[in-house]
């Protein structure tokens, strides 16, 4: 493997945020108070969006309550979610990039900030086996305590988070020949900023602004 493609998930291939309708879902089913829930997720969120959200104090805030639920209820509920929200969102065009990069033999991966535990499903929808997000920590029985183990996947951290990665497979960064990083968000400009062939790819207005000044292309998966 030469090359190395990197995809953030949501509003990149995805065109919704899946951590977001993860909490509209458990409203939606009556799994959680949905006046307190539904208005601190869209807080958090409308933070996200600006730029100014404090990745622990959501992640926890996310985790805490999956760590609710006994493993089995929550996973019934995850296959759910899959198949009603996920599933549907999952656009041919998004699934022809990732796949033209494994057609390839790149190495490829999912980077995304939002935690493992509901992306990892969606990354193995994708076809796509290495995938770094927000770990979840488990208890000694493996049930989430609803903290967050290590550090967040965002921002410079998808930076630090990549190199670990990569360190572990014994392929450092340094060893690729090329490599792309598909995203939609300003929040990603340091990680963007490191790659060869960055993609703004959907992106919000900061991003497309900071893509047109540096020259990177723009890639529109989603026009609806």
């Amino acid at each position: 493997m030469k090359h190395l493609a990197l995809f953030d998930l949501d509003h990149t291939l995805l065109p919704i945020d899946s951590d977001y309708e993860w909490g509209q879902f458990l409203v939606r089913i009556g799994a959680v108070d949905a006046l307190e829930y539904k208005r601190r997720n869209d807080d958090f969120f409308a933070q996200y969006q600006a730029g100014v959200l404090d990745p622990v104090e959501y992640l926890e805030f996310a985790l805490g309550t999956l760590a609710r639920y006994p493993r089995s209820e929550l996973d019934a509920m995850h296959a759910q979610y899959m198949a009603e929200v996920i599933g549907p969102a999952i656009r041919p065009q998004a699934r022809a990039l990732v796949q033209r990069h494994l057609d390839a033999g790149d190495l490829v991966a999912i980077i995304t900030a939002t935690n493992h535990y509901i992306t990892a499903p969606i990354a193995q929808a994708f076809g796509v086996e290495h995938h770094i997000a927000a770990m979840p920590a488990l208890d000694d029985d493996g049930r989430l305590t609803g903290k967050l183990a290590g550090t967040p996947t965002s921002g410079p951290g998808k930076v630090t988070h990549m190199h670990a990665w990569l360190e572990s497979l014994g392929r450092p960064f340094a060893s690729f020949e090329r490599s792309w990083f598909y995203s939609d968000s300003h929040n990603d400009i340091p990680l963007l900023s490191v790659v060869s062939d960055p993609v703004a790819t959907n992106p919000n207005a900061a991003l497309a602004q900071h893509a047109h000044a540096n020259g990177w292309p723009l890639l529109h998966l989603f026009n609806d």
